[in-house]
């Protein structure tokens, strides 16, 4: 059996606890007043640095200690929060970050320049007002603390001594060290507990604060705190205890000094939930890649199972036809289970962009307030992975050429913040992300005067909206007059129209010049099993994505041939064009006689697709296209069905877009 490293398990604990903490100081950034925020990031901190010192990262814990430190005056009410401090905690999370994965890197110097921005920031919140609360500040209390952890504290990762030096920290204390129930040497486990401490504490700290020590572990000890009146004299020296490792028997003092290497896991990462609340539910870490892993086993069942149904459905054996029933059930929810496993909601997308707009508006000047919807919208993992870098140029996009400066947005009548929107919902088997902003808007005549210039339009070229729109994704396009380190290259707009057409999706654009510009994206929900409609046109046999299916009808010959020339079709008082599939693939092959026409679309956009058989319905395991197909662009990936064969899947996108087409030059021409 094998454990897991507790260095990686660390390193995973303390990338969700800078997350937490960064949303943390973002929220404070919002209300600087928020005592809970402010609560919420000291325990952040203070968890970081328990954990970075018990897995030997010294250098984290030293330097989170700073941090600790400020936003525990802050707590105390020394200083106020100011947004100068938020923004030099932000710099030094990244600075834990780089701690964190490259601990033995030099990171000497940029760690002084940090805490000396931090200094400095903590400096400049000292107010008249912070310094007079200060020395009011009534006496020092005296407390007496007994507390006891679990026998299995050390096993799981917990060492006592950290505690000790905290209480220390607080003020004098006396340590006494309760050892009655340590059992005999051949009893007793070196991971076991069996020690508990009487502690004698003099201090100027609140009640609170010794509560703060035990935060995490508060659930599963014991603890008795009792205030005692007078107060020891100030003057009396404070005792202190030697190490409690050296004032215990031998076994006893080689358990406490065995606990930070202990192989276990760190203290658990919701440390912005309040220690007190109970377990919810029990959560189970597994690897990205084992969950790949298991989604090829479940495809390959998946293309398994569709041929055992294939041979079953031409038997006659009662028996072979239910077993292939009870394993096409079982293979579905097998499917469906695995499918919700690997479904993530874009809140951990979204999530990352407040500390963007954060910096944008610091390094731009201007004011942008980020709004989202939709965040418990659920997309494939391997989406939102690859959904991060186009949502970052087009977020950095909004903020540099679509908002205004606060000048330009008073002249216009518009309130100095601006505001970037971005949503997410789910519709057909898809989700829709919309990036919205209320800034200047796109200028088509610019865009129209660069395309000419770079020769990518003619200059009489008569282009919708949409299709010049489109234009701003091409390599090396930009309308920007100059180049800053945020934009002006035209290098990132085309790399977000390659990944979004990797990903089977489609990007649309809408402007109103002196209102904002939304761009939506449209991507599939996953890129692995998809519900799919399996034709036939000629002896070829394709998958149409079933979610952009609306209705199926049927094309007589004699329909078909009065169609030609206009390739449009009566829908309910609507024309709508159609591609014959037979033409299209040119198989060289006659017509059925009665041909279908399968009706696709994509958002407001659609078109018709004449086959010469509808077959049915298909569980569709996607097979990416090779190498030397990648720029076929009607077919968005493969599969194989029940009897081996391989189907082709359509690109619905590009299939309704040159649809599309073909009526503007057939509306054109007529």
């Amino acid at each position: 059996m094998s454990f897991p490293d507790p260095i990686a398990v660390f390193r995973t604990e303390a990338a969700e606890l800078l997350e937490l903490i960064e949303a943390g100081l973002l929220d404070l950034n919002v209300n600087l007043g928020d005592k809970d925020q402010v609560d919420a990031v000291f325990r952040g901190l203070h968890t970081l640095k328990g954990s970075g010192a018990m897995f030997g990262f010294d250098a984290l814990a030293a330097f989170t200690h700073h941090c600790e430190t400020a936003f525990d005056r802050v707590r105390k009410g020394e200083v106020p929060a100011t947004r100068e401090l938020v923004t030099a905690v932000l710099e030094a999370k990244d600075h834990m970050r780089a701690l964190v994965d490259t601990p033995n890197g030099d990171h000497e110097a940029t760690g002084e320049a940090l805490l000396a921005n931090l200094r400095a920031a903590v400096d400049g919140a000292n107010s008249p007002g912070a310094a007079s609360l200060a020395k009011a500040t009534p006496g020092r209390n005296h407390f007496k603390i007994r507390f006891s952890l679990p026998q299995n504290a050390m096993a799981n990762g917990t060492n006592p001594l950290p505690l000790l030096d905290e209480l220390r920290e607080l003020g004098e204390c006396e340590i006494v060290a309760n050892r009655s129930a340590i059992p005999s040497l051949e009893l007793l486990a070196p991971t076991d507990l069996h020690v508990s401490w009487q502690v004698e504490l003099v201090t100027t700290q609140p009640r609170s604060a010794i509560d703060d020590v035990f935060i995490f572990v508060m659930d599963e000890m014991q603890l008795d705190v009792v205030t005692v009146e007078p107060p020891l004299t100030a003057g009396t020296p404070a005792k202190t205890e030697a190490p409690i490792a050296e004032a215990l028997p031998a076994p006893a003092a080689q358990a406490v000094a065995a606990a930070p290497t202990a192989p276990a896991p760190a203290p658990t990462a919701p440390a912005l939930v309040d220690a007190k609340q109970k377990k919810t539910s029990e959560n189970v870490r597994v690897p990205a890649e084992k969950l790949d892993e298991l989604m090829d086993r479940v495809g390959e069942l998946v293309i398994a199972q569709s041929r055992l149904s294939q041979l079953a459905g031409g038997s006659g054996d009662l028996q072979l036809r239910a077993v292939s029933e009870d394993v096409e059930r079982l293979s579905g929810e097998l499917r469906d289970t695995m499918m919700v496993l690997r479904m993530v909601p874009v809140t951990q997308l979204f999530g990352r962009f407040r500390r963007l707009v954060h910096d944008l508006a610091r390094e731009t000047g201007k004011t942008i307030e980020l709004l989202t919807e939709g965040e418990t919208t659920e997309v494939d993992k391997s989406v939102i992975e690859r959904l991060a870098d186009p949502l970052v140029h087009l977020v950095r996009n909004s903020c540099d050429h679509g908002l205004e400066t606060p000048e330009e947005r008073r002249a216009a009548g518009k309130p100095e913040a601006g505001h970037i929107l971005l949503t997410a919902r789910q519709q057909a088997g898809e989700v829709i992300i919309t990036i919205k902003d209320d800034g200047r808007g796109i200028n088509k005549e610019r865009v129209r005067a660069k395309a000419e210039s770079s020769g990518l339009i003619a200059s009489n070229a008569n282009l919708t909206d949409q299709e010049l729109y489109q234009l701003i994704f091409q390599p090396g396009f930009s309308t920007a007059q100059t180049v800053t380190n945020l934009s002006g290259r035209g290098v990132g707009m085309d790399v977000v129209k390659r990944t979004i057409d990797a990903l089977r999706g489609t990007i649309n654009v809408t402007s109103h010049v002196g209102k904002g510009s939304e761009i939506s994206l449209a991507i599939p929900l996953t890129l692995a099993i998809i519900d799919g409609l399996l034709v036939r046109v000629g002896d070829g046999r394709y998958v149409i994505p079933l979610s952009a299916v609306e209705e199926c009808l049927e094309l007589p010959i004699e329909e078909d041939m009065r169609s030609r020339g206009r390739s449009f079709i009566s829908l309910r008082d609507s024309l709508v064009p159609f591609l014959r599939l037979r033409d299209l693939f040119r198989t060289g092959t006659k017509p059925d006689p009665f041909q279908k026409v399968v009706v696709i679309s994509t958002g407001s956009e659609r078109v018709g697709l004449v086959v010469d058989q509808i077959i049915g319905d298909h569980q569709t395991v996607i097979k990416g296209m090779s190498k030397l197909h990648h720029d076929v662009a009607t077919f968005s990936g493969a599969t194989i069905l029940g009897d081996g064969d391989v189907a082709l899947i359509l690109d619905v996108g590009h299939l309704v877009a040159e649809g599309q087409q073909q009526e503007a030059h057939l509306r054109a021409a007529g």
